[in-house]
């Protein structure tokens, strides 16, 4: 039985109610702890707890806290170490324990999301795509002894992504400290994940022969665009294959070597219909599912959803803090990085839960991120100070049928009004300014009156020719 104070902020933010929900059913202490113990390297634990970091950085990366320092000074007391204990931790956590926390965060989503049956529509059925791409993270502020000399941006560190697009989940994070070190170095981590009956979609930065040749013996599959310098044997002609979404799409059979590995592949191509951003009038695909699984047209169509990763960017950039300026060390800006992939995947279950309840086509179509993080900014200080700890350790008893019609009943009573996007509208073209260099400010209330005066003569204006060109009535003329 939920408090009465509980259930008004069900009724007035079921969506923070949601988001608390979640944290509390994946994320408690022990399993945090446990994960932290069996993934960590030569970094310890003396009095502060991993659970303790992330339930900390959680607050900061959703934008609940403005910074690590004013989270610190908030939570104290239950932190109990100081400051420099509290960024020491941050410092050090390994890059192997925060990839480790995204692939938990997706593993014990995913059931979840398939539970609500709020799962994208499938791609490829039969098959398991993820799209992957890299990302470099921003340059930090020059706090650290080694920076304050240095003119360059200095680089944290950078990362290659996994997304699930039907779970909507990042399932995989593959980090690296240098930001300097090429994306190709990472391939290897990446090849012993892959799966059979795995799809891997990716653009033209992962096109070498090792990895398609290596995907390929993993019995796994590939969508990868082509790069200008990958080599490989024409087997046929480029034959036109009919018309897709963005152009006209040509094939031809191809094979690619490695080390004495060859493999027949696909090689798809559409021209486009416009340009892309980066000028490219037709672009190419290599790929080696089998034709009647996927047809050229389906394998272009399959290479779009690659865009989704983009959209996982955006959402992590800018209604997430994924890179704080403040933290300078690589290791820490990777393990907030990780954490914004983790608000993101918890995101993807809130909104499916919603998708469940109202509709795959609502959703998709009309809900903001942005006013949907807005909403638990708002909220959750003030709820968790409303609502003890105690009063949610229900959730994590509960079995994944009643917890997710749970979160069912929360979503119906969402509004969805109140987190519709807001399409931008087209920009107008700016006007030429007019540069005075001997009037570098000017008074806006002075130029707002002037234009109010200009519009007043305007209108005087035409009332005065109409009174001219309205003809006197006929007894008066002369």
């Amino acid at each position: 039985m939920l408090s009465s104070i509980f259930e008004r902020f069900i009724e007035a933010s079921p969506v923070t109610v949601m988001l608390r929900a979640t944290l509390e059913r994946i994320f408690s202490a022990e399993k945090l702890d446990e994960l932290f113990e069996a993934t960590r390297d030569k970094q310890y634990t003396q009095e502060l707890l991993f659970s303790t970091v992330v339930g900390i950085m959680s607050l900061v990366v959703c934008n609940i806290r403005p910074s690590i320092s004013a989270a610190y000074k908030a939570f104290s007391k239950q932190i109990g170490v100081s400051r420099v204990a509290f960024y020491s931790k941050i410092n050090g956590i390994e890059p192997q324990v925060s990839q480790a926390l995204v692939r938990y965060s997706s593993k014990e989503l995913a059931p979840i999301i398939e539970e609500l049956g709020g799962k994208e529509p499938p791609i490829l059925p039969g098959y398991r795509v993820k799209i992957i791409d890299g990302n470099n993270l921003a340059a930090t502020e020059h706090r650290l002894s080694v920076l304050r000399d240095v003119s360059g941006g200095p680089l944290p560190g950078k990362s290659l992504v996994v997304l699930d697009p039907i779970l909507m989940l990042a399932i995989d994070q593959f980090p690296c400290e240098d930001a300097y070190t090429q994306e190709r170095a990472l391939f290897s981590q990446v090849l012993q994940t892959v799966e059979k009956n795995d799809v891997w979609v990716g653009d033209r930065n992962f096109c070498t022969c090792m990895f398609l040749v290596e995907i390929a013996k993993s019995e796994a599959y590939f969508v990868i665009r082509q790069h200008a310098s990958m080599p490989y044997e024409e087997l046929g002609e480029l034959k036109e294959i009919g018309d897709s979404p963005t152009g006209k799409a040509f094939e031809q059979d191809v094979m690619i070597e490695y080390e004495g590995e060859s493999i027949k592949s696909r090689r798809v191509i559409v021209r486009l219909n416009e340009p892309t951003r980066d000028g490219d009038t037709e672009v190419a695909v290599f790929c080696n599912l089998r034709q009647e699984d996927a047809s050229g047209i389906v394998i272009s169509n399959v290479y779009l959803k690659r865009w989704s990763v983009e959209g996982l960017f955006q959402v992590v950039s800018d209604t997430l803090e994924c890179e704080i300026k403040t933290l300078g060390y690589p290791r820490a800006a990777l393990f907030s990085f990780c954490m914004a992939l983790v608000a993101y995947n918890i995101l993807s279950v809130i909104k499916s839960a919603l998708r469940s309840v109202h509709g795959q086509g609502k959703i998709d179509a009309g809900i903001s991120n942005y006013y949907l993080v807005e909403e638990i900014q708002s909220t959750y200080t003030g709820m968790m100070i409303a609502i003890p700890d105690v009063e949610w350790q229900f959730v994590s008893h509960l079995n994944l049928t009643a917890f997710t019609e749970l979160l069912k009943q929360w979503a119906a009573q969402v509004d969805l009004k109140r987190f519709a996007s807001s399409p931008k509208a087209r920009k107008k073209p700016q006007p030429q300014r007019k540069k005075e260099p001997n009037r570098p400010h000017v008074s806006t209330a002075r130029l707002l009156a002037d234009k109010q005066r200009s519009r007043k003569h305007s209108r005087l204006e035409q009332q005065t020719s109409k009174l001219v060109e309205t003809p006197l009535p006929q007894g008066l003329q002369t």
